[in-house]
Parts: C-alpha cells; structure tokens; sequence
C-alpha cells in the first residue's frame, strides 16, 4: 500500500472532488520510487568515486592508450561497469560510447581530438512514448593549468560526484519499467569548453528527439566550504534560467505580457524537483538558485538550455575553493587537491537520490497537458483555465491546477480536477497557475504554464 505524506503547503484532504468543487490533496509516495532511492548507496559511490581518482587524471587531452591511467581507460571502465548493471534489465538497457571529434579552437584544444560520452540507455516500455530525459555528470578532470594533460587530477568531486551518481542512478534504476526512455551518460569535454554536452545537445536538436528534461549534476558531493566554514549536509541548490537562452519573439512577447521571467521551462523543472526531491528524500532541502549558474561559470546544462531544450545544473550548497581545479600539494599544512578524503558520501547518496526520486516520477508520468491557456477576454475577479488532453501516451486520471501568489517562488496551492476546463474563485491577475496531468497512482508530469487566451 502506498504511503501518504504531506507537503507542507497541502492541506490533508483525501478525497478528490469533480472539477466544480476544489480541494488540496495528500500526495502519495510510490513504493517503487522509494525502493530506488533507497538502493541508493553511499559505500557504492565511494568505491566509484575511488575508481575515478585511480586513473590518475581523466583530463580529455590525456592518453586513451593506457589500460590503467587517463581518460580512455576511464571510460572503458565506465561503459565497462554500466554494462553490469545493464544485466538486470531485460535487455531494455544498452551501452554505447557516442565518439565525436573536436576541432582546434585556438583555446583549450590545441590539435583536433576524438571525445566520446558513454551513454546507457534505458528504453521505455510503451512503443508510443518517445520522450526521453537525460541525467549527467562530466567524467573529465583537471588540475589549476586547464592545460596540463599529465599532471595528477583526481577529481573526486569535481566531477567524480557526479559521475558516480550517474553510474550509481543506472545500477538502480536498470530493473525498473518505466513507460518513457532514460539516458544516463557521463559526457567528457566539460572543462575543455562543455564539449560533450554541446554534442549531445546537437545530436538530440538534430534527431528531433522529444527531449523532456535534463539534469546535470556538477559537483554534489562536498559539504564544506572554505574561507565561511560552513558544514551542511542538507541543502543542496539547483540552478535554472529565468529567461531562457533560446527565446523567439513570440515566448518573449508572452513571457513579457504576463510577467513571467520566473516562468521558464528550466525553472518548473527545478520547482518540481524540490517538491519531488523533498517528498522522498528525507534531510534534504532543495534550494532553488535564480541563475543559470554561478558567477563567471557554466555547466553542462548551458547547451541544451541554448538548444532550447529544458534543462537545469544540481550542485552542492557550499563550494571548497581549496579542492576545487587544485593541483595537488601541501601548503601551509593544508593539502591541497580534489581526493575522495573531501566529499561526503552521505550527502551524494542523498543529491543522488533527489535525482532518481525526479526521473523516476517523470518518466512514469503522463505527458504533459496541451495547449493550456487563461481566459483573459473578461473582465472578471476569477480566473478561467482550459487545455487539452495529452495525445500520446496514457490517458491521465486527472490534472493539478497549481497555484502561487506573483511574489511566490514555489507554488501554493495543489487543486486536482479531472477535466480540462476550470474556473477557479482567484482572480487570475494576482496569481500564477499552471496544469499538469497526473496519473492514478499520482505521478506528475511537469506543470505548463497558460498562455493568454483572448
């Protein structure tokens, strides 16, 4: 039996009403998504995590010749160990290193060199459903000098944490059934100039794949900070655009026309990954971070979010500058350097989790809601909804209308309905809402806000 629980802003009412009465709903948890972050393993990510330092430097110049040390030998572990995992899925799993050849840029690629990512594959189970959504972490290291192939570049957390949370997330997820495809890769290239992810992006642009949602990890592993000395094992951040990178003139009309820069498709992803993510992962709080990503940096995110796809960076709350792009010495009695000493296993088993919990309930969800759209022909103190039921996949059981007052960062109120029309007693100019279809055993697709009908 599945278990109730509460988010905090719902009120306890377990009884759905017609789409003339409203009411806020418990949401439940889904047994088969608690068993995947539960297998979740802090002592596995460690052992991946230590595998990844042992190749010395995974730096995307440094040697595929050598069996023990580089970045060729590193990803042939990592396609290597994926194929394991790839065993308990029925075939439905497969493995691939998708190769790609960067051309000198002048920068930080001094002669042309062939990258690949290595990707499993998780194909969907419904012949009908093509979207698919990407998890990733960057299996390239470095050192200070972005230069230096040779130089040791353990890259424990920078990114190792990521990297094991995607090996991690495909050994616990390769026996599960879910309707939609999941990929998980470890893209290389990102520090040379966010190579890898570029070529994915490309590829998904270019195949017309139905792309959903992406999720890069980037550094989730360390739990204390320098110079602040803050210690936190409990917060984690995800970045997202406002405005997105790939806007026409039309999304910047509407997006103008009713106020919603904080509306983006990349931001409801990192919405619904706080309300999933704190819903089943226990001590960790999901802090939503207004920009793309930090200061003067950038992330594997940033071409899919160019590519007009939705796309999001999850990274640790507080930043070690002593580990972070180090080369590896001891001054001062500090040992300087990024080692599996530094990262909280712990706290990666639960960012880890946040992310299963996410993909898990995406990929078992409905599509999302067509054509949603707000009345706004009438003067009226109420606020009238209409969309379309999905076309491809399941039939959903029933929709949420969501709602959050303008100054509101998370959405408030939780109204389940169960047809496609809705006159809600709010005005609509002193709310956001958005919609999105829901399945009987509660999976949520992600929300779509309406647009302006006149």
């Amino acid at each position: 039996m599945q278990r109730l629980v509460l988010v905090k802003y719902l009120a306890l009412l377990i009884f759905f009403f017609p789409f003339t009465v409203f009411a806020q709903t418990a949401l439940r948890q889904d047994n088969q998504i608690l068993k995947i972050t539960e297998a979740i393993s802090a002592q596995n990510l460690e052992t991946l995590v230590r595998k990844l330092v042992s190749f010395e430097t995974r730096h995307s110049l440094s040697t595929t010749k050598d069996k023990k040390k580089g970045i060729g030998a590193a990803r042939n572990w990592a396609q290597t160990e994926m194929e394991k995992y790839a065993a308990a899925s029925g075939g439905r799993m497969t493995l691939t290193q998708d190769k790609y050849v960067v051309k000198a840029d002048g920068r930080r690629i001094p002669t042309d060199v062939e990258m690949a990512n290595v990707m499993a594959t998780l194909k969907g189970t419904d012949p009908n459903d093509d979207r698919v959504f990407i998890v990733s972490g960057h299996i390239d290291s470095r050192n200070t000098d972005v230069m230096d192939a040779k130089g040791a570049a353990p890259g424990a957390n920078d990114d190792g944490s990521g990297t094991a949370a995607v090996l991690e997330l495909a050994r616990v997820m390769a026996a599960s059934q879910f309707p939609a495809t999941i990929i998980f890769v470890a893209v290389q290239g990102e520090e040379q100039g966010l190579y890898g992810a570029r070529h994915l992006a490309q590829r998904a642009k270019q195949e017309n794949w139905n792309l959903v949602a992406m999720l890069n990890n980037d550094m989730i592993g360390n739990s204390f900070s320098d110079e602040t000395d803050l210690r936190d094992n409990t917060r984690v951040r995800i970045f997202s655009e406002g405005v997105p990178a790939f806007e026409t003139e039309e999304m910047a009309a509407t997006r103008k026309s009713i106020g919603g820069e904080n509306d983006s498709r990349s931001r409801q992803l990192a919405r619904y990954m706080k309300e999933i993510g704190e819903r089943y992962v226990p001590q960790l709080e999901v802090v939503l971070n207004y920009r793309t990503d930090r200061f003067l940096r950038g992330g594997d995110h940033t071409p899919f979010s160019q590519a007009g796809f939705t796309a999001v960076r999850v990274c640790e709350m507080n930043e070690n500058y002593r580990y972070q792009h180090q080369n590896v010495r001891t001054e001062n009695n500090i040992r300087y350097g990024d080692f599996p000493e530094h990262v909280d296993f712990e706290y990666l088993r639960k960012n880890t989790a946040l992310n299963a919990a996410t993909l898990a309930n995406l990929a078992s969800a409905p599509y999302a809601p067509e054509n949603v759209g707000v009345v706004t022909s009438n003067l009226t103190n109420k606020a009238e909804l209409k969309w379309e039921a999905p076309k491809k996949g399941k039939s959903p059981a029933g929709y949420y209308i969501l709602m959050r007052e303008t100054s509101a960062p998370m959405w408030e109120k939780k109204i389940y309905v169960t047809g496609t029309t809705a006159t809600l007693p709010y005005s609509k100019d002193n709310y956001f809402f958005a919609v999105q279809a829901v399945d009987a055993e509660g999976h949520e697709s992600l929300p779509v806000v309406p647009k302006p009908l006149r």
